[in-house]
């Protein structure tokens, strides 16, 4: 059930939708709904959303928001995000609050991971 005027789903640029269906898949176990041949949606990210077919991505350093992941296990995710074809944008670094790091689909488009768990 859709929560009136929250936000309720997020769409992203995919240069290659079957490669970001598989990314997504291996690194977040995501689920996906293909709607044609340039349009999918996904469920189980915390966030419905969906893929459409562009030539375009998402960067901060092109003044796009930035969609930051949680994980418990910081360098297992990054060595999953790597393992799958993922680029890291930005290495692990802290804030206050936590530590996290940037990466790229194998599309390009830029998000962020963070935890609040010291490294073992």
């Amino acid at each position: 059930m859709s929560i009136h005027e929250k936000i309720d789903y997020v769409e992203f640029p995919a240069k290659d939708i079957e490669r970001v269906k598989s990314f997504f898949t291996k690194v977040f176990n995501w689920e996906f709904t293909d709607y044609g041949p340039e349009y999918c949606a996904f469920k189980n990210a915390g966030l419905s959303g969906g893929f459409f077919k562009a030539d375009l991505v998402t960067e901060t350093k092109l003044g796009s928001a930035l969609i930051v992941f949680y994980s418990k296990e910081l360098e297992a995710t990054e060595e999953k995000i790597i393992n799958s074809g993922g680029r890291i944008e930005k290495a692990i670094f802290s804030f206050p609050g936590g530590r996290r790091f940037h990466f790229c689909d194998p599309n390009g488009n830029e998000y962020a991971v963070w935890s609040d768990i010291d490294s073992a």
